[in-house]
């Protein structure tokens, strides 16, 4: 009998569950394969029946294995019949950035719709949010902060959420402390934030290709240049092409999504982040972090980040909570380094604090363990949706669909035949109530005509798949 060992806080059917999933992907098993019987797990791993019986379902909710009566588990689906990635980007210099605006304001104008299924939005369901346990801690912060929390904060934050944060930045073998972090109202206002301190109208910014359209439209309204970088859809931005930019082009900032990236998917490995931080420093060129999807992680420890390997305070790595906890509390934060002054002052000039009860909420559920509970149960949960929606597509897409391999985060990159148009297929599928997000959002080019990006954060169910099984037959149509 060989007694299976977990790491500290990690749960015997998923260890079991992950060992045989490690044998699909590498193909030691094969679709049609059998596997060991209940009874066989129970005996080689020294657990109990009902633990083995969970490994085995959550095998079956990720469409990886089957059970058929009176015969035991098979191996029904196999990582070798998931679609090719798609290639990696190559973009082009033919700017159309009034192309991009329009087409971004026609598919979120319709989010207002309940009847829609939004495959466009990138957040996870309401279903999957510890909505109720929120809730207490925002009562919790009513009755504990001074005037019930309608005071003016601190500048720099909520002093209870920066030391949580920054606590928490172990993780990632970071070094921060409460005193390095500023509170914002999201993500991307902490980007926008790091933007205004770092660049004038005019200057040059470099960025992944494709690249999440929000950034693209917050560089364009302050008058900024895109310069869009070649990119792995597995390990990100291309740094022969971020090395060449730097010795050639007037690049003022470099934006970078490392983790789990916004459309892509994209993970950069630790070797790429230690090296693009020192092609910062080498070239003198700030390196703004958006870190947003660093803990929605499929695999056995979150990621470092180009943070991490920040000696010289040229990163500013900026987070936040609105795609993992409560996206309408608007808490996000930056770690501006060398650059904290600047950003302080911006902050005070245009907010001067932040709100007071959702900070104090978040801090309260970050500092009772309830945060990382919450993350475990919904990084499965995105995981076997993952494989589910890449299932569903392999089965009813064409056979040419290149599909991303994301390791965490909420998005799919989904790359169809040079003649379909994704735009004209999100005008179809909003017949039947499917959004979707057409590809050329992501770009200030004209380029991405055929891809588009779906979001796995919705529940896995029978309307989902049907969605998906009309987009493929639709698609199918249109080459």
């Amino acid at each position: 009998m060989t007694t299976t060992v977990t790491t500290p806080g990690e749960l015997l059917y998923l260890r079991i569950s992950g060992n045989i999933e490690h044998k699909l992907k590498h193909n030691v098993l094969k679709v049609g394969d059998k596997l060991p019987s209940l009874r066989t797990v129970c005996r080689e791993h020294g657990v109990s029946m009902s633990t083995a019986t969970q490994a085995y379902l959550e095998l079956e909710k990720k469409g990886l294995i089957e059970s058929r009566p009176q015969s035991g588990y098979y191996v029904c689906y196999s990582y070798r019949s998931f679609p090719a990635i798609p290639a990696t980007s190559n973009p082009v210099s033919k700017p159309a950035a009034e192309e991009t605006r329009e087409l971004i304001s026609k598919v979120y104008n319709e989010l207002g719709n309940k009847q829609t299924l939004l495959f466009s939005l990138g957040v996870p369901a309401p279903q999957l949010l510890p909505i109720p346990r929120l809730n207490k801690s925002l009562t919790k912060a009513l009755r504990t902060l001074p005037d019930s929390g309608t005071g003016y904060g601190q500048v720099e934050g909520n002093a209870k959420l920066r030391r949580q944060i920054a606590r928490s930045s172990f993780t990632w073998q970071g070094k921060l402390e409460e005193e390095d972090i500023i509170t914002t109202a999201g993500c991307i206002n902490a980007i926008a934030y790091c933007l205004m301190a770092l660049t004038e109208k005019g200057d040059t910014i470099a960025v992944e290709s494709p690249a999440y359209f929000g950034i693209l439209q917050l560089a364009q309204s302050r008058g900024l240049n895109v310069l869009e970088l070649p990119t792995h859809p597995q390990t990100g931005i291309e740094l022969d092409a971020l090395e060449n930019a730097f010795k050639n082009k007037r690049i003022k900032v470099c934006l970078l999504m490392s983790n789990f990236s916004n459309p892509l998917g994209s993970c950069m490995p630790a070797e790429n982040k230690r090296e693009a931080v020192r092609l910062a420093e080498k070239y003198n060129v700030p390196i703004i972090e958006d870190d947003l999807y660093g803990d929605v992680y499929f695999g056995n420890g979150r990621p470092v980040s180009c943070k991490t390997f920040d000696e010289s305070g040229m990163v500013l790595w900026c987070n936040s909570i609105s795609k993992t906890l409560a996206p309408g509390y608007r808490v996000g934060w930056v770690a501006p380094g060398r650059f904290k002054d600047k950003i302080k002052s911006l902050k005070m000039y245009n907010s001067i604090s932040s709100g007071t009860l959702e900070q104090e909420a978040v801090a309260d559920f970050l500092e009772n363990g309830r945060y990382e509970h919450h993350l475990r149960k919904m990084r499965q949960t995105l995981h076997t949706n993952s494989l589910q929606y890449i299932r569903a597509i392999s089965e009813y897409f064409p056979e040419d669909t290149r599909v991303s391999r994301p390791e965490g985060g909420f998005m799919l990159w989904i790359e169809l035949d040079k003649h379909v148009d994704t735009t004209e297929l999100y005008d179809k599928a909003m017949r039947q109530n499917i959004s979707i997000a057409p590809g050329r959002m992501f770009t200030m080019q004209q380029q991405y005509n055929n891809c588009m990006r779906l979001s796995y954060g919705l529940l896995w169910n029978n309307r989902v798949d049907n969605a998906l099984k009309y987009l493929g037959r639709t698609i199918k149509t249109l080459q």
